[in-house]
């Protein structure tokens, strides 16, 4: 055999090996990935509002007390499976008169105290910067959520009590 014939196999060899050794490499790496990206990844995702913020215990209370307006903004059918807590408005978030909406609800006082809940604290965080901008001087946010979240328990989780959901929202 003469040099030319060798020279591919040993090319290849080197190749095969430098691969083996880089995909290794990247498979640690990626089981690591693995663990750490999700965590990061929603970290990284979910919205931080620099206003108010409320347990969902201290929701609860204060909109059993008439403290604050507590908008429960999550679909229909999230209301359908666990329930609206008690205390709260249903006002489906995706309405294209959310705002006109929930100017009645609070008859037209921006400056009244209104707290958003979803199910994990990401739409009320987004829903709040945008509540906000729109006027709206005490908008407060409840990141727990009715399902919780990095944030806490969550409604649920926390056995508050919640009403079966009767039909179309506010």
């Amino acid at each position: 055999m003469t040099d030319t014939q060798t020279a591919p196999r040993k090319t290849f060899k080197a190749v095969a090996l430098r691969l083996a050794a880089v995909l290794l490499a990247l498979g640690l790496t990626g089981a690591l990935w693995m663990v750490v990206a999700p965590v990061s990844f929603w970290s990284f995702m979910t919205p931080q509002f620099a206003g108010q913020s409320l347990s969902v215990s201290e929701a609860h209370q204060q909109a059993q007390s008439g403290d604050i307006t507590l908008i429960d903004i999550r679909r229909p059918d999230e209301w359908k499976r666990s329930g609206v807590g008690v205390g709260a408005t249903p006002l489906d978030m995706r309405r294209k008169d959310f705002i006109e909406a929930l100017d009645l609800i609070v008859a037209g006082d921006r400056s009244r105290p209104v707290a958003l809940i979803c199910a994990r604290g990401v739409r009320s965080a987004k829903l709040s910067k945008k509540l906000t901008a729109a006027g709206f001087t005490q908008i407060i946010d409840v990141p727990e959520g009715m399902a919780g979240s990095r944030a806490g328990l969550g409604w649920l989780k926390t056995k508050l009590p919640t009403v079966e959901y009767q039909g179309a929202s506010k």
